[in-house]
């Protein structure tokens, strides 16, 4: 099958970061939020993108023309899913929320077109169950920020069809993507080892072990870190880092119990970089 259009649905720091990409590789590509605000946001940090990767010779004038060519947004998720060959679901880590919009798409999207899950640890067993096309769903799991990481996480669930997952390794090749695959198990490779230091770093914070950015400094350096712990846990989210905690907790057990402390600083709303504030402080950046 031949991918003319690709859908992605959530225009938050990753399907922005997903959205730029398929278009800067000449992918027909609709962005898709129900807020206006987020794909206005999405819109401006793109265009910085362009701006930046022009800047430091990584894109072309040709290049960033054809991606403007190619990539549009809309608030209107049934009219954008009725042109879809492939789409890319980016929506928070959230069960019930993934739930409802796989429903959303297997109900819009062609009979044809493939569902691709940016979830970074939710079984895509259990995302294909809330469609009738469990062959068509499989996880992909991208990278922030997603133009500078290499990595693709390909994850078949029980009933994903070959056809499939050929279609998605394609596609991560043809943005420029190096992939890994998965068997389906809680956490994939990449969330699963991510969560257990970022989460030891928290409880190593909570008790006094370091300061933050020693734990970090010591991580970076005596272990060869491109960025310690707890500034990945910023940059990713600390909500989405506790929303994984929690369904490895409940998949895997004792191991991954959150640590309080990260639990009590998505309680005041200390999220990381997108809020301004998380184990560091960005609102002066």
């Amino acid at each position: 099958m031949k991918i003319n259009t690709i859908i992605v649905v959530g225009a938050g720091v990753m399907g922005r970061g997903i959205a730029y990409s398929t278009a800067l590789s000449g992918y027909q590509t609709i962005l898709v939020d129900v807020h206006a605000q987020q794909l206005a946001d999405a819109s401006t940090a793109i265009s910085k993108l362009v701006q930046t990767g022009m800047g430091r010779g990584k894109v072309t004038a040709s290049q960033a023309k054809h991606l403007e060519a190619c990539l549009s947004t809309t608030l209107d998720v049934q009219q954008a899913l009725s042109h879809a060959d492939f789409v890319i679901e980016a929506v928070p880590e959230q069960r019930n929320l993934k739930k409802e919009i796989l429903a959303t798409v297997d109900q819009y999207a062609p009979a044809h077109a493939v569902i691709a899950s940016n979830t970074s640890t939710i079984s895509p067993t259990e995302l294909g169950s809330y469609t009738s096309r469990p062959a068509q769903v499989a996880a992909m799991h991208f990278f922030n920020p997603v133009h500078r990481m290499k990595l693709v996480e390909i994850v078949r669930g029980l009933e994903t069809s070959d056809k499939t997952i050929q279609l998605i390794q394609r596609l991560a090749e043809n943005i420029g993507k190096e992939t890994v695959h998965v068997r389906d198990f809680p956490g994939f490779v990449t969330s699963r080892i991510s969560a257990m230091i970022g989460n030891e770093a928290f409880y190593m914070l909570q008790e006094g072990v370091a300061s933050a950015a020693d734990i970090d400094k010591a991580i970076r350096l005596g272990l060869h870190f491109p960025m310690g712990p707890l500034e990945l846990g910023d940059l990713v989210g600390l909500d989405t880092r506790l929303n994984n905690l929690r369904y490895l907790h409940e998949t895997l057990g004792e191991k991954f119990r959150p640590a309080p402390l990260l639990e009590q600083y998505v309680k005041a709303g200390r999220l990381g970089r997108k809020s301004g504030r998380g184990v560091y402080d960005y609102r002066n950046e």
